[in-house]
């Protein structure tokens, strides 16, 4: 069977499992006539396995930048149907960002970096693609005694009852994709 959503470089050849994720894409956009027209675009750069508390796992699905509206928009649809054939994994999509490094004196670039390849900017796209379609309605970071930095994020809170279950894996996503400890929790009701 052909790979119809993974886009690789020349010579690099697919995983495992992004071979399974191909698969069950490519029976998604057979089977289901309203999925098909917005699932054929769709490419995957690589897909990852991560390890959630508890011996669980996750499956973050790499999608090319210019592709994640396209994909936002069957993204739930999407998921819940992934869900269902990984039954023992939670499935996350996140765009393949690149950060770039900062000019040194010696290798100076002939153009400036842009502000989208920048660390900072690249870990709150990763946190905002995690989350997705929920938004982040706050950020704080907590830095300790011992100079460990905790970054507390604050999710909408009508979306509470259906993502409560994935705040343990976006937590350990987050950490393996860039190395910081987050939190993420829904804000307590405030009465005026």
């Amino acid at each position: 069977m052909a790979t119809t959503h993974i886009l690789k470089r020349e010579g690099v050849l697919p995983t495992e499992t992004e071979l399974l994720v191909d698969r069950a894409l490519q029976d998604l956009e057979a089977h289901s006539p309203e999925l098909k027209k917005d699932l054929r675009p769709i490419q995957i750069t690589s897909v990852k396995d991560v390890d959630v508390a508890a011996g669980r796992k996750a499956i973050v699905i790499f999608v090319p930048v210019p592709m994640l509206k396209a994909v936002h928009k069957v993204q739930q649809r999407v998921t819940r149907e992934l869900e269902k054939k990984f039954s023992d994994r939670q499935v996350l999509f996140v765009a393949q960002r690149r950060i770039m490094r900062k000019p040194a004196r010696i290798n100076r670039a002939k153009q400036p970096r842009p502000m989208s390849r920048t660390q900072a900017v690249v870990h709150d796209k990763i946190l905002d693609d995690l989350v997705y379609p929920t938004e982040i309605v706050g950020k704080r970071t907590r830095v300790k005694v011992d100079g460990s930095k905790t970054i507390k994020v604050f999710l909408d809170a009508k979306d509470a009852t259906s993502l409560e279950y994935k705040l343990d894996t976006f937590s350990a996503v987050y950490k393996r994709l860039t190395a910081k400890d987050v939190v993420f929790e829904f804000p307590a009701e405030q009465t005026f």
